[in-house]
């Protein structure tokens, strides 16, 4: 059984993915957050990946790692660069400096955010990132590229949309992922033979999705969810947007400077 690490893993996506998971690889799991609720079957490692040193103790010994680890939504710059740019690379060079070849990096819709929702893009369309966060994400995917032509490791990426149990609104009809379909392509990330470098789309099998993902497809990503199923419920509670944001495939990242980051400490509560 495979030691899979999996960064940031007290999550929305991590806890989904656990959940999913458990049973099928050995799971390590950390955070900088303390993990609630750990099964007999996980270990947790407490961890700070904008720190070399911690990223260095969690790769050491792992099959694969997932990285979900990092700053989930659009906000500062200050808090981006530590955990997206510096916490990435701290990974990926850990990693490497440990032998682990093969990571699955999910990166995001929002790296391609400025793409109109009346266009259908495949993984071979130039980066547009919608925010500071799709920025970082980029360069996820550039530094992934590099460490797959620069020292043969094996980089799967995928563009997540939506992971919930259901799609919470009209643009995530679009993009949802369910747990499920995300379990599916991440092993596949895991365990697919051959991988130098791919991208593809985290997404379901979504009837109004403006993703061509035909290269999931081509590495056996069969989604069983299609968010078509929720729609006449989600719309009927749908109220108007702002134009900019209804206009593209990034929604209100294209104009926002901030969004409520879900990993934040509650008010009223310590660090």
């Amino acid at each position: 059984m495979k030691t899979v690490l999996i960064t940031g893993a007290t999550g929305d996506v991590g806890t989904h993915l656990r959940r999913e998971l458990a049973g099928k690889y050995k799971l390590r799991l950390s955070d900088r957050r303390p993990l609630k609720n750990k099964s007999k079957s996980e270990s947790f490692l407490k961890a700070d990946i904008s720190k070399m040193s911690d990223a260095l103790r969690i790769t050491k010994g792992a099959d694969a790692i997932v990285h979900l680890g990092g700053y989930s939504v659009e906000g500062p710059w200050e808090g981006i660069l530590k955990a997206n740019i510096i916490g990435c690379y701290n990974v990926f060079e850990a990693a490497r400096r440990n032998g682990v070849k093969r990571i699955v990096f999910p990166t995001s819709n929002h790296a391609v955010g400025f793409y109109r929702r009346d266009q259908t893009i495949d993984h071979r369309v130039y980066p547009k990132p919608d925010s500071r966060y799709g920025v970082s994400k980029v360069f996820g995917e550039a530094l992934g590229s590099l460490y797959a032509d620069k020292y043969g490791m094996e980089m799967f990426m995928i563009r997540i949309g939506n992971v919930n149990p259901a799609p919470i609104d009209k643009r995530r009809l679009a993009i949802w992922f369910s747990p499920r379909d995300l379990a599916q392509l991440v092993s596949i990330g895991i365990d697919h033979p051959g991988i130098r470098f791919e991208i593809v789309y985290g997404v379901s099998g979504n009837t109004r999705s403006w993703y061509d993902n035909s290269n999931a497809v081509r590495l056996g990503y069969r989604p069983q969810d299609d968010a078509e199923t929720h729609a006449a419920e989600v719309l009927a509670r749908e109220k108007p947007g702002d134009p900019r944001a209804e206009m593209y495939q990034g929604g209100v990242f294209v104009h926002v400077e901030e969004v409520p980051n879900p990993a934040a400490p509650k008010k009223g509560k310590k660090k």
